[in-house]
């Protein structure tokens, strides 16, 4: 089963912080471009991940040439033509910029969008950003829309202040766009709030579609009402995974397991194993992204490959 994400990346402050450096990734068969990655480090507002940390908020790029991305001509030769960072702040603290890197071709659908109110002072979130592959004309529709506080998905994470996943927009009045998504062939979504420097409200949402999912699963982890487990409120999969399933009802422990660590952390982890222990499902490759709110940990999203 192919994904829609082709690489994904984390990318983390060097020891003295003045520069990012390559921490883990998930890059499947495209063992040349890990190389040239493995390589590499970004000063301040230097490549992909320097633009995200400098800008302070995700940013998109859907064209390599003439740009500012470093691995152009090794990202061609894999066949990768858009990249989306991540930044995950701890209040003006950089802690990981996460990347993902996508392929333009006839068989992959999907979307990755960014939402921001432009302004502390604006009421309304629209797209600022995005990556909608061969899907254009949904991408014409969305980026005529706006939301307000509570409507549509990005109104209800910014309402929230939390990740929001639906699983059958066909069943879900939530999802304004459900009809153009349907035409689309979008059948899930997650929305999740970004941590940034400054006032403004950004948040990413994912669309994805049955036969080039994001992820095979998706989990929203978050601490229970006293503050010592994780626990899983809401899990995607796209297809039965009884160990996974059974995973899911375990609460974790701060500094426990690969969740336990990002919230201990609050900095990504990339867990790629292919003998990955059983109480955590057996899916051989994970991201594990934390969302931090004022130095708080809200939630950990996990995508599983």
């Amino acid at each position: 089963m192919k994904t829609f994400i082709k690489v994904t990346e984390i990318w983390v402050p060097a020891k003295d912080r003045a520069r990012l450096e390559f921490s883990a990734g998930l890059y499947g068969p495209l063992n040349e471009f890990r190389v040239a990655s493995e390589k590499e480090s970004f000063a301040y507002d230097e490549g992909l991940p320097g633009k995200a940390w400098a800008a302070g908020h995700p940013v998109v790029l859907t064209e390599f040439d003439h740009s500012y991305f470093k691995r152009t001509t090794s990202a061609k030769k894999a066949g990768l033509t858009c990249g989306i960072a991540i930044p995950v702040f701890s209040g003006e603290f950089i802690m990981a910029v996460v990347v993902f890197l996508c392929g333009d071709d006839q068989h992959h659908a999907g979307a990755i969008e960014v939402w921001s109110n432009g302004s502390g002072e604006n009421t309304e979130l629209a797209v600022v950003d995005g990556y909608y592959g061969t899907l254009d004309d949904f991408e014409d529709i969305s980026r005529k829309m706006s939301f307000g506080k509570g409507v549509g998905l990005p109104g209800q994470v910014w309402a929230a202040g939390m990740p929001v996943l639906i699983e059958d927009l066909g069943l879900s009045p939530a999802f304004i766009r459900s009809a153009a998504a349907g035409k689309a062939g979008i059948t899930t979504v997650l929305g999740i709030p970004v941590s940034v420097v400054g006032d403004q409200v950004y948040i990413m949402t994912f669309l994805s579609a049955k036969a080039t999912p994001i992820a095979q699963r998706i989990q929203i982890w978050a601490p229970d009402p006293c503050g010592r487990r994780l626990v899983c409120q809401s899990g995607y999969s796209k297809q039965n995974d009884e160990l996974a399933e059974m995973f899911e009802t375990v609460p974790v422990r701060k500094g426990e397991g690969v969740l336990g660590r990002v919230w201990l952390t609050g900095v990504p982890v990339i867990r790629n194993n292919s003998k990955m222990a059983v109480a955590e499902g057996r899916l051989n490759s994970m991201l594990a992204m934390p969302v931090i709110d004022g130095g708080h940990l809200k939630a950990v999203v996990t995508f599983l490959f």
